[in-house]
């Protein structure tokens, strides 16, 4: 039985092919399933404005359903980027739609015929490549199936590049940011929401900010975070999320690296910023857990400043009645684990954080 799913994860994983080819083209044969179709299930902000081809640009979006048959091909808008796919309990493999012919995907062939599952999740940030996800093939005369309920433990982190899992498959610590290396599937936020059996968002982007993006003027910039956050594709605020569609228990914040990481900054500035942000956030989320993170990046200085804003952030908040609003630190990274690239945390550091999280919200939440 082991060696059968090992020889199953062996073929998913290297049998994925792209029809990519500049040429005419090759004809889609099978049953093509839409992308409205009511068995999808869709996890974190998309949008919907054409419900055959819903978008989305945020770092771990995830589309999930259940078919039959013993093959399944994937249908997105060329040049999306990178994908993570799971079927059914075997190891996730990655795929890519990089070629300006690139629309379908085969995720897995020679299946056993019957019920299975697929979990697909958005590897990278998606501002320049304007994902869409498009529909399924299956097998002739096969369908999607009735969905498995979604768990009902939710979370959302708000982040920069290290919530995103920048340079996280890189093991040079000196090299450029690249999508290739970019994969949110092994970053901490994705480690905590599955070792908790909860889903989550990411609301993350690399180089932001709450008052000041990397690098930016010591004044501020105007793109920050708190402008982000109402939005459901990222940098375009021509379509509002509704909170009503979407309500965590838990919120993660790690916000600062970028304010603080150059010397051109103002602390006074970065509070105020972040006490506003904290009630955005408490107004579109009453109920949840907010948990503001210190993140492992910076150096002990700017560490301690952000620990110590922070810090004064919550008492100010529990002294006047919100009590849900926590605080914990990541322990900061030191180099023993290796770099991802531009010094950003590697996937082991990514577990590192995640074994550091995980008990802190189970403490908080009572989550077994």
């Amino acid at each position: 039985m082991q060696a059968n799913k090992k020889l199953l994860s062996t073929i998913i994983g290297i049998l994925f092919t792209a029809i990519s080819f500049a040429g005419p083209t090759i004809p889609i044969h099978g049953n093509i399933v839409k992308a409205n179709n009511p068995g999808i299930q869709y996890i974190g902000r998309v949008d919907f404005s054409n419900p055959e081809r819903p978008a989305f640009n945020f770092p771990g979006t995830e589309i999930r359903a259940n078919f039959e048959g013993t093959s399944l091909k994937m249908i997105a808008r060329p040049m999306s980027g990178y994908f993570m796919v799971q079927i059914d309990s075997c190891e996730a493999f990655k795929v890519s739609l990089n070629c300006p012919a690139d629309s379908v995907v085969t995720l897995a062939t020679a299946l056993q015929e019957g019920r299975h599952s697929v979990r697909i999740a958005y590897a990278m940030e998606g501002l320049e490549t304007h994902p869409e996800f498009r529909g399924f093939v299956l097998d002739p005369e096969c369908e999607i199936l009735k969905p498995t309920p979604l768990p009902e433990r939710k979370i959302e982190f708000i982040g920069n590049s290290i919530t995103c899992a920048y340079g996280v498959e890189s093991t040079k610590k000196d090299a450029p940011f690249e999508y290739a290396t970019e994969n949110h599937f092994y970053s901490y936020a994705t480690l905590v929401s599955d070792s908790l059996n909860a889903i989550h968002t990411s609301i993350s982007r690399s180089g932001i900010g709450v008052y000041r993006n990397y690098n930016g003027p010591k004044t501020g910039d105007k793109d920050c975070m708190p402008q982000e956050f109402t939005n459901t594709l990222f940098a375009d605020s021509t379509h509002k999320w509704d909170f009503s569609r979407w309500q965590p228990q838990v919120v993660c914040i790690n916000l600062g690296t970028n304010d603080l990481s150059t010397n051109n900054y103002d602390a006074r500035l970065y509070e105020n910023a972040y006490r506003n942000f904290i009630h955005t956030v408490r107004n579109v989320y009453p109920k949840a857990k907010i948990v503001l993170l210190s993140g492992p990046m910076l150096g002990e200085k700017e560490n301690n400043i952000e620990k110590s804003i922070l810090d004064k952030l919550q008492k100010e908040f529990r002294k006047k009645g919100d009590k849900q609003i926590y605080r914990f630190d990541f322990t900061p990274q030191d180099g023993s684990l290796g770099y991802g690239a531009s010094w950003h945390p590697s996937y082991l550091q990514q577990q590192k954080m995640a074994s550091e999280l995980t008990p802190f919200i189970r403490q908080i939440t009572g989550w077994e």
